[in-house]
């Protein structure tokens, strides 16, 4: 009789999904049709194809300057976005030229739609979910919940890779350990593209997953001897004369878009010279928590938790992280809204707090038009989410005239403060509390366990 409950249970969760995902993704393909230039533009697309192309010497009308032509690339186009990703990302890159340029176009969309779900997929396994229809039907809800966030539609906008870095980072870290001893690789690889998943290796270390920490450092050294090999001198540019340390090369670290402490701290200091010794002060205390936080959490059997509190001290601590790099919330809504249900019959007060939560974590990052606050459209469309509604400083504007007192953001004032600093904020405000809970917990429960294992997977008896 469990069984066939179990069964119907599934069908309907799985029937429940895909209607609402369908729903979401009609949705969106049918604003992407009204309105082509609102819902897509591509821009970081378009420099990752740049990049590609100039490791293949193809970029039309490029001529290379000494012997580091990826990073003396002017940029593109009138905003000068210049190529500031490593070298291997730049090698990686060469796999979007191989297509013409609107079906690269395209897939970038299916890949980010497909990325989305997969990391979802992720992360009911890493909860434990073993039949296949409940988590699939979970992931694909859930997708559709948090589909219209922010974050997720600026990286379909931009044509980015947070989304697949993301689920390649839960795929790998969520696996099974048994007989999979290049386990935590796909993270090294993952940081070789984009430096932040880096955290992932001291957490491991903390966790004493020493195994999968050495596999990550690993995989991240490949990329680095990939880079050397096809572009020997733009790597000894990045990693030798320091260029992976200058964060500024990716735009105004004050910017609203750059929803790190970095970019608070700098906001509140009014320039971004103020603002460095105060930020090297909270990152590091912020560090500190977030992977304690982490080892507690995992050591009191909660690895998924402990893997998206890990995710979300990168965003935080990072020089830079756009707004479209918070993607994690898509796994946090993903896992509150799992023990919310998980503890619904049992503490009733606790489940409604961790079903607040998700639908807070929603709530705040997803992508209301700033015209609804009265702000009129600008980067180029209705500037979905609440960071938005502040005035800022135009990326051309600090390209042209560097830090000056006068940039928006160093005059915020009053709501401003709290809805242009809405993600770190909230990102803070979650960190707090999850340090407090692991603190309480790590004192009841068992000992951790690792992601995938057999005792682990009981985090999905609701499956």
């Amino acid at each position: 009789m469990n069984q066939v409950l179990g069964r119907l249970r599934g069908q309907w969760l799985l029937a429940a999904g895909m209607a609402a995902f369908a729903a979401v993704l009609g949705l969106w393909v049918a604003y992407a049709e009204l309105d082509p230039s609102a819902a897509v533009n591509f821009v970081d697309l378009h420099v990752y194809t740049d990049g590609g192309l100039i490791v293949r010497h193809m970029l039309p009308g490029y001529q290379p300057h000494g012997s580091t032509p990826l990073y003396s690339w002017g940029g593109l186009g009138s905003l000068q976005l210049k190529f500031t990703y490593t070298p291997f990302a730049a090698v990686a890159f060469v796999l979007v030229t191989l297509v013409p340029w609107h079906i690269a176009q395209n897939v970038s969309v299916a890949v980010n739609v497909i990325a989305l779900v997969a990391a979802l997929w992720f992360t009911y396994a890493g909860l434990g979910y073993s039949n296949r229809q409940v988590r699939l039907g979970a992931a694909l809800l859930i997708a559709a919940v948090v589909f219209w966030t922010e974050p997720v539609l600026r990286t379909i906008y931009l044509g980015q890779v947070n989304l697949v870095l993301m689920a390649l980072v839960i795929w790998d870290l969520c696996q099974p350990s048994e007989g999979r001893w290049w386990k935590g690789a796909a993270t090294g690889v993952a940081a070789g593209i984009k430096l932040v998943p880096l955290i992932f290796i001291p957490y491991l270390l903390i966790t004493r997953r020493f195994r999968e920490a050495a596999a990550a450092c690993a995989g991240f050294l490949v990329t680095v001897l990939a880079g050397f090999a096809f572009l020997p001198g733009d790597s000894v540019k990045w990693w030798f004369g320091g260029l992976f340390a200058q964060g500024g090369r990716a735009g105004f670290m004050g910017w609203a878009g750059n929803q790190s402490l970095r970019g608070l701290v700098t906001r509140l200091s009014g320039s971004i010279a103020a603002g460095a010794a105060p930020w090297l002060a909270v990152a590091a205390l912020t560090l500190v928590a977030g992977l304690a936080c982490a080892a507690l959490l995992y050591r009191a059997g909660h690895p998924l938790p402990a893997l998206l509190v890990t995710g979300l001290t990168g965003d935080l601590i990072s020089p830079i992280s756009w707004d479209h790099h918070w993607v994690w919330i898509a796994p946090g809504v993903a896992v509150a809204a799992h023990y919310g249900v998980r503890c619904w019959h049992a503490a009733r007060v606790r489940a409604m707090g961790l079903l607040a939560s998700a639908a807070g974590l929603v709530a705040v990052f997803a992508a209301w038009p700033t015209r609804w606050f009265g702000v009129p459209p600008h980067l180029g469309h209705d500037s979905y989410g609440l960071i938005w509604e502040p005035p800022n400083t135009t990326p051309m504007a600090y390209l042209l005239h560097g830090d000056l007192p006068g940039n928006a953001e160093y005059h915020w004032h009053g709501v401003q403060l709290l809805t242009g600093n809405a993600y770190v904020l909230t990102g803070l405000a979650f960190l707090v509390v999850l340090l407090v809970v692991s603190l309480l917990i790590s004192r009841q429960e068992r000992p951790g366990l690792p992601a995938g294992s057999e005792d682990a997977r009981h985090e999905g008896a609701v499956a």
